[in-house]
């Protein structure tokens, strides 16, 4: 008897499988504008950030153009090796730990805060002046960013002339490796804060009014409030931000790091990724680039990976 059920069983999955299969199909065909939508980005993503991936092959080459990828020689991990025993390993990880754990603790809270302060305004039409001013430097380039940075705190800037007027000596900021990462974490928060803030705002919008209007019948302050109700309703918008967030801290800003550097500053403005483009594009140092950038990716995923994890396991919110 058990053999005739476990027949059957086995006959009976293939039909089944073909089943589902149908009528998968004839879902697909009902609904074929939302994959046409989808369409142009899934081609996006496949021949922009998945076909180039076997290029990842020349970190474990010696690269010769001429040769091509396929042809070039295998040198296993000889790369890796160089770029772990290289004198400047040690800064570039310092660096690039330092500046992206110094804009996670001080950029990530500040967006949350904002949107909360942003959240008790009455006054609409101020609510909206403020919106706006905060909102406008994300609009700014990175380029014209540090333009404004270099203009600021240059010998003859804005901020030495208020330092000279006080009877202090001028500063040369932009020659001082001891305040290249405070000029990059600032002027940071002063650029994206006001935009981050508009994710909060709108989780913020979608607390039901009644919850608010209950916990004042029963005598909740402001403050109680925006404790036990405002910030419960952004805790997993702000988890997911934070898995995402933790998951690209290797890959800082390399615009704005590369267009802030000096002689001068660099032992504390090289990160990982102007190192790769400097040995890469500038040196023709391909393979060597792409194992250097390969182990960022890699550190990248363990930590998204990582987080991701422990935000489902704390608070039962995650990407997967």
């Amino acid at each position: 008897m058990k053999t005739a059920v476990r027949k059957n069983s086995i006959i009976s999955a293939p039909a089944n499988y073909k089943s589902l299969r149908a009528t998968r199909f004839k879902k697909i065909l009902s609904n074929y504008e939302l994959y046409l939508f989808l369409a142009p980005t899934l081609l996006y993503f496949i021949i922009f950030h998945y076909v180039p991936m076997y290029g990842v092959l020349i970190a474990f080459k010696d690269f010769i153009p001429t040769l091509g990828v396929w042809g070039s020689p295998w040198v296993g991990f000889e790369h890796f090796e160089r770029f772990f025993n290289s004198f400047q390993f040690w800064n570039l990880i310092k660096n690039t730990l330092a500046l992206s754990f110094l804009q996670l603790l001080f950029g990530f809270p500040l967006p949350i805060i904002m949107a909360l302060l942003l959240n008790q305004l009455r006054n609409q039409k101020y609510k909206k002046f403020v919106q706006t001013v905060i909102y406008a430097p994300h609009f700014i380039s990175v380029v014209v960013l540090v333009g404004m940075v270099y203009v600021f705190f240059s010998n003859t800037g804005l901020i030495n002339n208020v330092i000279m007027i006080f009877g202090g000596d001028p500063i040369n900021f932009m020659a001082k490796a001891e305040w290249f990462k405070p000029l990059y974490i600032s002027s940071g928060i002063w650029q994206e804060t006001g935009w981050a803030a508009v994710v909060y705002l709108a989780a913020l919008a979608g607390v039901n009014p009644e919850i608010h209007e209950a916990a004042i019948m029963d005598g909740a302050s402001k403050f109680q409030r925006i404790i036990n109700v405002d910030i419960p309703a952004i805790l997993p918008t702000a988890m997911i931000l934070l898995v995402l967030s933790v998951g690209n801290f290797m890959n800082i800003g390399f615009e704005k790091a590369y267009l802030m550097q000096t002689p001068l500053n660099v032992t504390a403005g090289e990160i990982i990724p102007t190192y790769v483009y400097k040995v890469g594009l500038q040196n023709a140092q391909y393979s060597f680039a792409a194992a250097v950038g390969l182990f960022n990716a890699v550190i990248n995923f363990i930590l998204l990976w990582a987080v991701n994890k422990a935000a489902n396991k704390l608070a039962g919110t995650g990407l997967w």
